[in-house]
């Protein structure tokens, strides 16, 4: 049913930390066997072909590895060497229960290492989140711009997750799971799975839709059983009326991204968009754009604008061809933080916000029912043309007089 209700609770002022689990394997290094005198099991040898012996003896694997090879080469993105020491030193990682500051301890396969990270102040983001549609098998969320939706890098705790979590704790029930992501910087619709029939389901209309992208594109024909509609401010004037986007979408290194930067790239993976033209703005020099995808890329509106000559208006990330403004700047800064990680990347990271990408509409058929659901998030003020401005205003009027 169609609800307006909001929830949120405001966040603490840091948050309360996180521990990183590892169990140490014989893949992470070479393996050396150390043998101990015992009562375990027999082990024989001989000397010269003449004379067998038998002993007993407990073997121990160690990996090679010593504790600041282990983390500085596993997780080289997450800390620079002395940064890694520096944790080490702080006691802030255990071996097997014990607390342990010396970087060159001989790691045994097996063993349990625990990294503590501190806790800390997150950056600023809203916390509070308009329902739009909710059921007994899912939750249609405005998530607002500048809120992550799951927890990563500097964002742990704030998150549309944490928030959906808190709010299912003070009625003790399980907490709705988001089936598809949106970008820190882009507000709008967030589907959420309140089962796990209902989380498998809506999760593989969204996936449907991707793999069906390739070979012959027929833009006119509806696929699968789910359609995702965007409203965006692209800088510059768009000429054509409707322009569609088949440009695939791949990753490439750059700085202060561990798993890589999405941009357009040939060799990367198919990626539809249809881009509709609603208002030119020569004054601005903008264009307010509607754009329908079919596809799920990572950053792939974004990518699809930029790549088209037009990147979002304020999109500190994306220059044109849809590759990031400075591509070439590949030099890490081995300095460390307080915590002992990197300082945050001086050039610009998929997460930062300026832009503006609203996802507006969502028609599914229910998971459950299979009834077709229409879901509208309203849009921000700088989003609308001038006539949905007007026409909302007067609705604003006309409510004031009531």
């Amino acid at each position: 049913m169609a609800c307006r209700r909001k929830f949120g609770i405001p966040w603490p002022e840091c948050n309360d930390g996180l521990s990183y689990d590892d169990v140490v394997r014989t893949s992470d290094s070479g393996s050396v066997l150390l043998l101990n005198a015992s009562t375990s099991f027999p082990f024989h040898f001989s000397l010269s072909n003449h004379i067998a012996t038998q002993f007993y003896f407990t073997p121990y694997q160690f990996s090679g590895l010593t504790l600041i090879e282990f983390y500085s080469t596993k997780y080289k993105s997450s800390a620079p060497l002395q940064g890694w020491l520096q944790r080490i030193k702080s006691g802030q990682i255990t071996f097997d229960g014990r607390v342990v500051t010396d970087s060159n301890a001989v790691l045994r396969v097996g063993s349990k290492l625990v990294y503590h990270r501190l806790p800390w102040k997150e950056p600023d983001a809203p916390h509070m989140i308009e329902v739009l549609f909710e059921d007994d098998d899912m939750i249609a969320l405005n998530k607002p711009s500048g809120l992550q939706v799951l927890p990563g890098g500097l964002f742990q705790q704030r998150t549309v997750l944490t928030q959906l979590q808190w709010e299912a704790n003070l009625h003790k029930k399980s907490h709705p799971v988001p089936v598809h992501r949106l970008g820190r910087g882009t507000s709008g619709i967030l589907l959420c799975a309140k089962t796990k029939l209902a989380r498998a389901r809506l999760a593989s209309y969204f996936a449907d839709g991707t793999s069906h992208i390739g070979g012959k594109r027929d833009t006119n024909q509806e696929i699968g059983k789910i359609a995702k509609i965007y409203r965006g401010l692209a800088s510059g004037i768009v000429e054509n009326d409707q322009v569609t986007i088949n440009q695939p979408i791949g990753v490439v290194k750059y700085p202060g991204v561990a798993k890589g930067l999405y941009v357009a790239s040939e060799s990367g993976k198919p990626a539809l968009s249809v881009v509709s033209i609603l208002e030119r703005n020569v004054q601005e020099n903008s264009t307010l754009v509607q754009v329908k995808i079919q596809s799920g890329r990572p950053h792939q509106i974004r990518i699809h604008l930029s790549f088209m000559g037009h990147p979002l208006l304020g999109d500190p990330l994306y220059g044109v061809g849809g590759q990031p403004k400075c591509l070439d700047c590949d030099s890490i800064d081995e300095s460390f933080a307080e915590d002992g990680g990197y300082h945050r990347p001086i050039k610009a990271v998929p997460g930062d916000c300026g832009y503006n990408l609203h996802a507006h509409k969502l028609v599914l058929s229910h998971p459950l029912t299979n009834e077709i659901i229409e879901i509208t998030a309203p849009l921000p003020s700088t989003l609308q043309s001038p006539e949905e401005a007007k026409e909302i205003a007067s609705m604003e009027q006309t409510f004031q007089d009531v």
